[in-house]
């Protein structure tokens, strides 16, 4: 009797830890599958949009496949560490959301500082886009971007201001600051080009200025070393 209750409370014990393991792996690797939304191994068509936005941007060189393969590993790596975020190669919900792939309004435990954060990148986005589309709505689509890629590489040179509006109203800066078309509203080509230039993308080659030389009359900014000419402005350091 004693033996049968004994076994009895063995088995009792194992089918405890059988359920133990079976709800812990749902919790955690469940719940890490619905972040790790693209990664190693994975395929698909979010697969060959991440490639092809970081092949537009520059992380990638591979080929367009929907094959999340070293390549593209490697290159989600860089983009991470150019944006700031965790940098494991996975392409979970931020890392998607920074692509411009992942909507934020598909989470629905934000925190107050993730929401403060947000609205933050959206004010600077829509004040990018609104100096593209002043700037450069005429521009191919290439040039706008590199308009935007100009504010980006002001913001980090030690040279002007550290923020997005304080180098867009820099005094004199910008031209369509003090005629007020910076008040107009953007077109999606200026929304899309100003968020391609915050994702990394910099046609520029590192430029902190650009001018038309068709009109531009400063002799200063024709002694600055060129980069590159994108449509009808030179870019310069």
């Amino acid at each position: 009797m004693a033996l049968k209750i004994k076994n009895n409370m063995k088995a009792i014990i194992v089918i405890l830890l059988v359920s133990s393991i079976f709800v812990s792996y749902n919790v955690f690797f469940r719940n890490n599958e619905s972040y790790a939304l693209s990664k190693y191994g994975s395929r698909g068509e979010e697969v060959r949009t991440i490639q092809t936005k970081l092949k537009r941007w520059g992380y990638y060189n591979g080929n367009v496949d929907g094959i999340y393969g070293s390549q593209t590993l490697a290159a989600v790596k860089k983009f991470q560490q150019k944006n700031g975020l965790t940098v494991d190669g996975i392409a979970g919900t931020k890392t998607l959301r920074a692509m411009g792939i992942y909507s934020s309004s598909s989470s629905s435990g934000s925190s107050s500082s993730s929401n403060s954060s947000s609205s933050t990148n959206s004010n600077d986005l829509n004040l990018l886009s609104r100096l593209v589309y002043g700037e450069a709505r005429g521009e191919p689509y290439t040039g706008q971007v590199a308009v935007a890629a100009v504010v980006l590489n002001r913001v980090k040179s030690s040279s002007f201001p550290n923020t997005i509006s304080g180098v867009i109203y820099q005094s004199g800066a910008f031209d369509v600051v003090s005629d007020g078309q910076i008040n107009l509203t953007p077109n999606d080509t200026a929304k899309k080009a100003a968020q391609d230039a915050l994702n990394g993308w910099d046609p520029t080659n590192g430029a902190i200025y650009y001018f038309n030389p068709s009109t531009a009359t400063n002799k200063w900014i024709w002694s600055r070393p060129m980069t590159v000419t994108i449509g009808k402005h030179r870019f310069c350091k």
